[in-house]
This record gives structure tokens, sequence and C-alpha cells, in this order.
């Protein structure tokens, strides 16, 4: 059995400047939107961010997500509040969209969101009150290769009780 596809995905911080076509962009959220959403609900809502002025405003709201100003492109994962299950959701979304970039040679990061950088970037991208920002996700062809891995730990797998 052959998971090299899954192993591939590795954080990608450093960007070509070579745009990303459309139809790559278009594959990327295709396989997010493949993930399971509890009840099927598919709560989540993604902005693709490219204009360079708004990639770079974006840093300034959260300053892990630096990469966004080499990145050609920035993906922002929401998920509709209202839903239950929106944050799982959202999370197996980002992973499709991260291995599926890791599948296409692009390079991508999940840049985590908290509560006190939601305000700034919701304004800039004029996200609904109703949506949490759940993820940024930078894009682009990797100008670097980090090598496909497991982090597989025997000691960290249970049986039948902790």
């Amino acid at each position: 059995m052959n998971l090299d596809f899954i192993y591939k995905r590795r954080s990608v911080r450093k960007f070509k400047p070579d745009e990303v076509p459309n139809n790559l962009v278009t594959e990327l959220l295709k396989a997010a939107m493949a993930a399971p959403s509890g009840n099927n609900k598919q709560p989540w809502e993604f902005i693709v961010v490219k204009d360079e002025a708004k990639r770079l405003e974006i840093t300034k709201f959260h300053r892990y997500a630096q990469m966004a100003k080499e990145s050609p492109v920035v993906i922002v994962v929401l998920g509709k509040k209202s839903e239950k299950w929106h944050i799982q959701d959202c999370a197996a979304a980002t992973e499709n969209l991260l291995i599926a970039a890791a599948n296409l040679g692009l390079g991508a990061v999940w840049c985590g969101m908290d509560e006190a950088r939601q305000p700034g970037i919701k304004e800039l991208l004029r996200v609904p009150d109703d949506y949490w920002i759940f993820s940024l996700v930078p894009v682009g062809f990797p100008n670097e290769s980090p090598l496909p891995r497991t982090q597989y730990t025997p000691e960290k797998v249970h049986s039948e009780k902790f």
C-alpha cells in the first residue's frame, strides 16, 4: 500500500512568484469541498485572495502568516457559525486542500485562526458576522522541497484504553 500522496503533504512557507493558474485553484477548492461534513451541511465558504495589497494587509493581522506576502494566492476557509460541526468540517476541508496542493505540485501551509485575528481580516475581506475564519492557506509553487514523511510514533497509539 502506497500512501505517499498523503506523506508528501508538508508545510511549505517559501514560494516562487509564479501565478497559480485558476484551474489549479479550482481543483484545490473541489478537493476541499469533497471533505466529509456533519449531516452533509457543508458549512464552508472560501475566499480566494490573489490581490497583493490584500495579502500584505492579511499579514498585519496574522503575524504567523507572513508567507502570504510571497504566496500568489491565499485561500481563506470560513465556517458558518450556526452549524454545529463547522469547526470539524472546515478542518477536513482544509486538510483535503493541503493534500490536493501537494499532489498538484503546489506548496501550501495551514495558518490557524483565533478570536484575536478575526476582526481585522473579517473587515478586510467583508466576511459576514455569522462566519468564523477557520484558516488561511497561502498557496503557490514551492521554493523549498521538504521530503515526504510520516510522524508515526507507536508510543502514541493505545489499545483499548489509554
